[in-house]
């Protein structure tokens, strides 16, 4: 069984412990902020084993070394990545499978963010950890990558099975819903999604994680080949990539 701790760090960034009950092993999923993660850790009574990063991006591995240093963890991380994350004792390539204790979790390429973001995913769990690859009615900004090494990544989440919860690690969906009712307004299921996001972020709740199978229908960085938002945006006969990509410009630019 795998235990998840979810907690805030920085100004938007969620961090996770992430802890195989069976043997005890505990990876810190990215290093967002390592005082509030080993104060977490400490809380639970978990001992950190493991560091798991997702990309180089400061808010993702700068908690890195201090996490290492008070806790002797075993950094995971993109081969691809590895000069600019420092000191990286695995690195792992997409397609890899790692332990954590007695669980399993496959390396998934979702590169465009950064050129060689990963996500881990729990199949036994059905657990994402997806980075900033893909948030609750979002995904990154291609700061690296291209939009066809963006979709290609996103279409590799979006063939998870629909029960999957998607730990994503920004607290971003009420902006994120905002552009996708003006991108999408018709869409029901948006719309109650949405208010749900709304009466959450009044009381301060955490809107992750997120049930895979409603992004599929919600999200529309994951709709490229829904006929209704390919009308929309006048792209009926364009590539998948291109729909990405205009939907992305279109977030860019939204205010």
């Amino acid at each position: 069984m795998l235990e998840i701790r979810q907690f805030a760090c920085l100004e938007d960034n969620y961090g996770f412990l992430a802890r195989c009950s069976e043997t005890g092993a505990c990876a810190s999923i990215d290093s967002p902020d390592a005082r509030v993660i080993l104060a977490e850790a400490d809380s639970a009574g978990w001992q950190i084993s493991d560091i798991w990063n997702t990309h180089h991006h400061w808010d993702h591995a700068g908690g890195n070394d201090a996490v290492r240093e008070a806790s002797g963890a075993t950094i995971t991380a993109p081969a691809s990545e590895a000069d600019k994350i420092g000191h990286v004792d695995r690195p792992v390539e997409p397609g890899d499978r790692i332990r954590l204790g007695a669980l399993e979790a496959e390396v998934i390429d979702t590169g465009g963010h950064t050129l060689g973001h990963i996500a881990y995913w729990f199949a036994s769990e059905n657990v994402l950890f997806a980075g900033d690859a893909l948030f609750a009615l979002g995904c990154g900004r291609l700061f690296e990558g291209t939009p066809e090494q963006a979709q290609a990544g996103l279409a590799r989440l979006r063939a998870l099975p629909d029960a999957a919860m998607v730990y994503c690690a920004h607290e971003y969906t009420a902006a994120n819903a905002r552009f996708a009712r003006h991108i999408d307004p018709d869409n029901d299921a948006l719309a109650r999604y949405a208010s749900e996001v709304e009466a959450l972020r009044a009381e301060h709740k955490p809107t992750v994680p997120a049930r895979l199978g409603r992004e599929k229908t919600t999200n529309p960085f994951l709709r490229w080949d829904d006929t209704v938002l390919r009308t929309r945006l006048g792209l009926e006969t364009a590539s998948d990539a291109a729909v990405y990509a205009a939907v992305r410009q279109a977030k860019d630019s939204f205010r």
